[in-house]
């Protein structure tokens, strides 16, 4: 009898063979065997290849719907999920121009840190996205309702399926998924000459009504300004929030590459690795006699494993880097909405049109729930973001921790010093 996977899905565990079974009443009774992490080989490439292009699936959806499926946890009390068919229905009934799918990213980043990526289906193919560090405000009172919304590249929109670790991008598991809706910035009932008048300043609410969701969203964004409903999992009904881009972070052109990459490495990897000098600069070497630097560059040459050497593949990678930093869209992504990377957002909850009202009692102001007309309370329970440690997945009921043991990443050390904002 021999091992095999099943069909259906190629990410579950194999039956174990009999013969390997009864192998197993051989072994010596002293000292006792010591526990091996069971590791199972699959012809399918890790989530964390195919998200980095390194290893190429043509149906990412198949790929990451059986992924998913497979390392599914129980439904846990008071953990918000979808189901995976609805899930899955979610993602497919957008997948076309007018599309409107948002995905909130728990992404604990060696480097960069925890943060929350909020990315918005901007058409068929691609989606807007912002970091968040501390997440989404969830308390109308809070002191520190504010966050700032960091632009980053433009994603294909598969990635809003993903669920994935390693050494060098951390974990990322999907703390809410859903539709969007982009709601008029201002109140204005103007009229409208042309269709290029089309703005959330000057149309007609009637005319915006009629637009779709992503044609909406352009608009808004190239008005600098966005206010949207997010009809999530976890967040509650109703939730809505507004971002706007001063003039002073309101840049047209992609920044300059950076200088220095900051990047963390596989410990296990990069301990094996030879020490090799560090090239410096040309002032560094004036002082440096001829000899010295000959014998360097040939004691580096020799640490090199691979032929043909890697000059042309890291030419390579360097201009698909390059290209990426000018179009700020990642392969298969099309920024067709003018992102530029790294343009700082501000984003605060929309206390009004998230059903709170203001009060005033006894000289203490607050935002408590709105009555609505038939008694029903609007507005809802405050909620905080706690972070790695305590946010799970609404999709597969996963924490960061679970991500990293499914995926097979050991000895990952995430940054630390990250605080939830609670007052």
């Amino acid at each position: 009898m021999e091992s095999s996977f099943t069909e259906a899905n190629p990410f579950e565990i194999p039956n174990q063979p009999e013969q390997k079974k009864m192998q197993t009443l051989d072994r010596d009774i002293s000292p006792p065997p010591s526990r091996r992490k069971l590791n199972i080989e699959s012809s399918q490439p890790s989530s964390a290849a195919v998200e980095a292009g390194q290893a190429k699936v043509e149906d990412k959806v198949g790929f990451f719907d059986q992924k998913i499926r497979s390392v599914s946890r129980p439904l846990i009390h008071l953990n918000s999920r979808i189901s995976h068919e609805a899930w899955l229905d979610l993602y497919k009934r957008n997948l076309h121009p007018g599309g409107h799918h948002f995905v909130v990213h728990q992404h604990d980043h060696p480097v960069a840190g925890t943060h929350y990526d909020l990315r918005l289906q901007c058409n068929e193919t691609s989606s807007i996205s912002f970091a968040i560090m501390y997440g989404l405000p969830g308390d109308p009172n809070s002191r520190r309702l504010n966050r700032n919304a960091t632009e980053t590249r433009v994603h294909c929109l598969w990635n809003h399926l993903i669920e994935t670790a390693s050494h060098s991008t951390g974990t990322m598991l999907i703390w809410d998924t859903g539709e969007y809706n982009v709601l008029p910035y201002y109140e204005a009932d103007t009229s409208v000459e042309s269709d290029e008048d089309l703005s959330p300043k000057n149309i007609r609410l009637s005319a915006w009504d009629g637009l779709t969701e992503t044609r909406k969203l352009h608009h808004a964004f190239a008005q600098r300004k966005i206010r949207l409903r997010l009809n999530g999992t976890r967040l509650p009904q109703g939730y809505t929030v507004g971002m706007r881009l001063s003039k002073e972070n309101n840049k047209t052109a992609q920044p300059l590459p950076p200088k220095n990459k900051r990047r963390r490495l596989d410990p296990k990897l990069h301990s094996k690795r030879p020490k090799i000098e560090v090239e410096t600069s040309e002032s560094e070497d004036e002082g440096k006699d001829v000899y010295s630097q000959q014998e360097t560059l040939r004691l580096k040459s020799m640490h090199r494993t691979a032929s043909p050497p890697p000059n042309a593949a890291a030419a390579a990678s360097e201009d698909e880097s390059e290209a990426i930093r000018k179009s700020n869209a990642y392969p298969g992504a099309r920024n067709d909405i003018g992102s530029i990377h790294q343009r700082r957002w501000y984003l605060s909850m929309d206390r009004s049109r998230s059903g709170f009202l203001f009060s005033r009692r006894n000289g203490d102001v607050s935002w408590i729930r709105k009555r609505a007309a038939d008694g029903t309370m609007e507005g809802f329970e405050a909620f905080n973001v706690l972070g790695r440690d305590v946010e799970r997945s609404v999709v597969t009921g996963r924490l960061a921790k679970d991500v990293l043991q499914d995926e097979g990443v050991q000895g990952y050390v995430p940054r630390g010093l990250w605080r939830p904002v609670t007052e």
